[in-house]
């Protein structure tokens, strides 16, 4: 096993450490338990193909043009902000630890939002972790969307070492 291959097993490894040891916060979070939001939806398993094609055929097209509710921005930012900071406060930049560490977050994130059930919103979620070294960066991004309907909330947080960016974009499906 080359050296390589050895620190991406460590970083890893870590990185399901941290999963483990902070995973636990998803649903004792303030804002899920006050908003009234959070519903947990049951979903009908078909048992067969020939089930999931009659299932299809029993939906019909709601023709629902704008949401029930809208992107809720702030209550996004605040369980970003949480998740970066629980998740990056005692990190020292590392690039193996730091790749899975933007793919665990990003995941974290995105079921934390998911648990707010935004009925019909795409979601997306994007994080970059970066080193601080007395450099600049500039992120920049393009969608194509309805601004009556589609939102975004992103948050940004640095310690010491290291700096991250993390966005959630919800696009509202018609």
């Amino acid at each position: 096993m080359t050296d390589i291959q050895r620190s991406a097993n460590e970083a890893r490894d870590r990185a399901a450490r941290l999963l483990k040891k902070k995973a636990s916060f998803t649903s004792e979070h303030p804002i899920l338990r006050t908003s009234g939001m959070a519903s947990e939806q049951q979903a009908s398993h078909p048992q067969s193909h020939e089930d999931a094609r009659n299932s299809l055929h029993h939906k019909e097209n709601t023709y629902k043009m704008e949401p029930d509710a809208r992107f809720p921005s702030a209550a996004i930012k605040t369980i970003v902000q949480d998740v970066l900071e629980s998740y990056l406060q005692n990190e020292s930049y590392d690039s193996e630890v730091c790749r899975e560490m933007t793919k665990t977050v990003s995941e974290v994130i995105r079921s934390r939002v998911k648990d707010l059930n935004l009925r019909r919103y795409k979601l997306v979620s994007l994080v970059y972790i970066g080193q601080l070294a007395n450099q600049g960066i500039k992120l920049g991004s393009r969608c194509l969307w309805d601004p009556s309907n589609d939102n975004f909330s992103s948050y940004s947080y640095q310690n010491g070492s290291l700096f991250a960016v993390a966005t959630v974009y919800g696009i509202y499906l018609e």
